[in-house]
């Protein structure tokens, strides 16, 4: 008898194939813009920063941020396109005729862009050990889970976005409206230390924050003022687990995607 489904884990082989066979769509753009922050902000504009208090040079830490970025927007596109064009195609009816339950369906999904996630922010690293100069990763373990979970998040988030999604565009609105201000004002260009009063206490209400400085901590051993990794660790859980639920609950209800 199989621990896991064999039909989940075709489906899960077909998720990871979709992204690998258009590599040079879905993980090269997030290794070229990564490069060119490091190049302009790094290396151009930090010398300009007073990089008062960070205990390490600006270009290294931006590079968690960064990775953040590329690991939330890969992991995200991966599901809710995956979503749509399954939806778009009318794929998803053959789908949800298979022996699978709704969970397994959505964990199929979500499981595709997990690992492109992954590969995106693992790419990055390696990437770096080469374009920026001191760069060493303090904790390789604390530093896979960090970007898995967040993979994990992105992704649950990108199933249940791909759910309600009626066109392409209702997508690409959640990632310039939504993730992109979150994440540039989740302290991954700067310190929340830097930022006057009340605006640094108002920034910790950002969940990216505590995403994006759990990973520095894991990569640089480097924290912000009061930061406190058991409760990043926690957050990251937390919505990890409840994007799961939604994403997994509406599949298994069939909303919106059964004709």
């Amino acid at each position: 008898m199989h621990l896991i489904n064999r039909n989940f884990l075709t489906l899960v082989r077909r998720e990871t194939e979709r992204f690998l066979a258009l590599y040079k769509q879905t993980v090269m753009p997030g290794l070229i813009s990564t490069a060119l922050y490091i190049l302009v902000f790094g290396k151009a504009l930090g010398k300009k920063i007073d990089a008062n208090g960070l205990d390490v040079n600006y270009t290294l830490y931006i590079i968690p941020g960064l990775i953040m970025m590329a690991v939330i927007n890969n992991a995200y596109q991966n599901s809710s396109s995956s979503m749509m064009q399954a939806k778009f195609l009318n794929f998803l009816d053959d789908v949800l005729i298979t022996p699978l339950s709704g969970i397994e369906i959505a964990f199929a999904y979500i499981a595709g862009g997990i690992l492109r996630g992954f590969v995106s922010g693992i790419a990055i690293i390696i990437m770096c050990y080469f374009i920026a100069p001191g760069f060493e990763v303090y904790s390789y373990l604390a530093t896979f889970i960090y970007i898995i979970l967040v993979s994990w998040t992105f992704s649950s988030i990108g199933v249940i976005v791909g759910v309600f999604a009626k066109s392409w565009d209702h997508i690409g609105v959640f990632t310039t409206f939504i993730f992109m201000p979150l994440t540039m004002l989740g302290g991954v260009f700067w310190s929340v230390a830097w930022l006057p009063h009340p605006w640094g206490l108002i920034s910790k209400f950002n969940p990216v924050y505590w995403m994006v400085n759990g990973l520095r901590y894991a990569m640089l051993n480097v924290v912000d003022e009061n930061f406190s990794f058991e409760l990043s660790l926690m957050i990251c859980l937390l919505f990890c687990i409840l994007f799961s639920i939604i994403a997994s609950y509406l599949i298994s209800k069939g909303y919106r995607i059964k004709s």
